[in-house]
């Protein structure tokens, strides 16, 4: 069994690293296929991103649903498991948000145009 000195080391067992709650912000606005996934998210590799999720849906937090059919088709959303993140991440963003005004004469200059961030 894994021993932990702070909780905040198992919270960022699960979702540490640069892309796992970035993945889990685009969840928010519902169910993403992994093509639309890697759109959103410029600079993530396809194997980064696939590692990612895998991570994600084998710590429950994600649900990965394969129809099979030709194409394949593959789409992730949140579990009831994953939602219960929604504070925490809406927090970091908030604190996000006072970061980049503190440090940037415009905020709109570093962030990218995402309807996550209107």
């Amino acid at each position: 069994m894994k021993k932990y000195h702070l909780p905040i080391e198992a919270t960022l067992d699960i979702i540490g690293g640069k892309w796992k709650v970035v993945i889990m912000c685009h969840l928010i606005l519902g169910t993403r296929r992994t093509s639309e996934l890697k759109k959103l998210m410029s600079g993530i590799s396809q194997k980064m991103l696939i590692q990612q999720l895998k991570e994600l849906d084998e710590d429950g937090l994600i649900q990965r649903k394969v129809y099979h059919q030709v194409p394949p088709k593959v789409e992730y959303s949140r579990t009831e498991y994953g939602w219960t993140l929604k504070d925490a991440l809406d927090a970091l963003c908030v604190w996000g948000d006072k970061h980049i005004e503190k440090n940037y004469e415009n905020k709109y200059d570093v962030l990218e145009e995402s309807i996550l961030n209107r």
